[in-house]
């Protein structure tokens, strides 16, 4: 309470009515799988070239760099990567001098293609010691003994080859304070190794080397084969005292993922329920599923149904060819990282109460195999979204259902609107917690999320011709018992009524005799 101790004018600023609810975003996807190199913990990527610049490019075994490739080609914008490994990889390290030790940023063989270079800084002198840190990466092993190919004396040696990535940095430092302390520079940029301090000093000057080639390396280890654990994730814990959480773990920590594609998991037990627990246990995201092209086959589409009965994923099939930069060939790839891209274009574009369906999907060359009408009749109705080319029209996304047997979730829109309205409403109505549970706040949370379902019905996301025909919301003692206020409950129950897609469009035509009347 404000308190009036002397004679005046007092201004004061109080709060009326509802606060505003700002909609959630849904376009921004998790991916997890296996990489060429880069780090475990999930990294926000916002392009493709991003992709391939911190984690490597296409890998034989593994459909992960098609995938975040076919989502970005069809329209996504971001998404976390998180970096599967097994648990007893190894990153390559070497200690250079007595001052530092040099890791690569994450496990495999890939660290043992790295090599450092020391030199004063160009700032150097002798009461402020600096040097400068050169690391080169490449993606096939350099020639051996390696040349640098940045000194000017190599400019004619035929073994010279450029490295696909170059890290400079320049004028580091070994005091603590400074923003130019080696540790923080290198760790919080560098794509290729984290740092770690072993002694005071500087060390010396060092031509280029790799890692390994240094006195006690520790050489790199892609590990065993990977199994659920590894996608599950565990905690990291680095030598500056940071953990890092991997796997599903980690992505269970990113509040802003609202789509998870793992495009390898078919090839792994037990993996797609590892992702529908997830999307159901947050209940602020939604799985995107594939078939297994070894199993699910035109032979089998008469038994063919999703693996899970689940709202919080769809199921798609057959698989898509694209064009592989690495064979230079069309290369079979599952759907789900391109139908990712085209879920968040489709978000951003229309809403997510639009189904992301009928949409071409860029990038597709052709089909596994052609589904026809005939035999999609009998998949759609069990939540098998069928890939299917038109004449005319190209390849399209031609289903829109959940994996769900609930016919009021049956549809992907619905689902992932519902979801968006749930964690838009949870977010912007945190102010109310600890507040005092009387009628004046029950007003206050009914006006907030009346305007909320306002806007969203003038958006096109909720049936009727006025709000009352497209939500309710109640808050007061016709939800609340006696009981719930003296334990602290405030207990709100909203109503919608959701769009749901034009699924199957009919005209009814018939012939009429002009002038004569027609009765319905």
């Amino acid at each position: 309470m404000p308190e009036y101790l002397s004679p005046g004018v007092y201004v004061e600023e109080i709060e009326i009515g509802g606060k505003p609810i700002e909609g959630v975003s849904t376009s921004t996807a998790g991916f997890l799988g296996p990489t060429e190199r880069g780090p475990e913990g999930p990294w926000l990527i916002t392009g493709f070239e991003q992709f391939k610049r911190l984690y490597g490019g296409y890998l034989a075994d593994s459909f992960l760099a098609y995938g975040v490739e076919g989502f970005f080609m069809n329209g996504g914008q971001r998404c976390f990567l998180g970096r599967i490994v097994a648990d007893d990889a190894d990153a390559t390290s070497a200690n250079v001098g007595a001052q530092i030790n040099i890791e690569a940023i994450g496990p495999g063989t890939w660290g043992d293609r790295i090599a450092v270079r020391v030199d004063r800084g160009s700032l150097n002198s002798a009461t402020s010691p600096l040097f400068k840190l050169t690391v080169m990466y490449w993606g096939l092993m350099p020639p051996t003994p390696v040349v640098d190919p940045t000194d000017p004396a190599n400019a004619t040696n035929t073994d010279r080859r450029e490295p696909d990535i170059l890290e400079v940095y320049d004028n580091l430092t070994d005091d603590q304070s400074s923003i130019n302390y080696y540790e923080n520079r290198i760790n919080l940029q560098s794509s290729l190794v984290r740092l770690t301090r072993l002694a005071a000093g500087l060390p010396a000057d060092q031509a280029l080397t790799l890692l390994t080639d240094f006195g006690g390396a520790v050489n790199g280890s892609d590990g065993s084969a990977l199994d659920l654990a590894d996608y599950q994730g565990r905690t990291l814990t680095f030598p500056d005292g940071t953990t890092v959480r991997t796997g599903f773990s980690g992505f269970r920590e990113i509040d802003e993922i609202a789509i998870v594609v793992v495009p390898d998991h078919h090839a792994v037990t037990n993996l797609t329920t590892e992702i529908v627990t997830q999307c159901t246990q947050l209940k602020d995201r939604f799985g995107v599923l594939h078939s297994n092209p070894s199993t699910d086959t035109l032979a089998t589409i008469g038994t063919l149904r999703p693996p899970q009965d689940t709202s919080y994923g769809a199921f798609y099939f057959p698989w898509i060819k694209v064009y592989d930069p690495r064979t230079k060939a069309d290369f079979l790839v599952p759907p789900s990282g391109h139908v990712a891209g085209i879920y968040a274009k489709t978000d951003v574009e229309r809403g997510v109460h639009k189904a992301p369906a009928n949409e071409v999907v860029q990038g597709a060359t052709a089909l596994q195999f052609q589904i026809t009408k005939g035999e999609q009749d009998i998949l759609n109705p069990r939540g098998v979204n069928c890939m299917r080319v038109f004449p005319g029209r190209g390849l399209r996304v031609w289903g829109a259902r959940t994996s769900s047997s609930n016919p009021l979730l049956k549809y992907v829109s619905v689902r992932r609107f519902l979801l968006y309205l749930e964690e838009s409403i949870d977010e912007g109505t945190q102010w109310v917690v600890f507040e005092p549970n009387n009628e004046k706040l029950w007003g206050r949370v009914k006006a907030t999320i009346t305007e909320f379902l306002t806007r969203v019905w003038r958006d096109g996301a909720l049936m009727g011709t006025k709000p009352e025909e497209a939500f309710f919301v109640k808050c007061d003692r016709t939800t609340m018992t006696q009981d719930d206020i003296d334990n602290g409950r405030l207990i709100c129950i909203i109503g919608v009524a959701t769009v749901k897609p034009a699924e199957f469009v009919i005209f009814r035509i018939a012939q009429w005799a002009g002038g004569s009347s027609v009765t319905e």
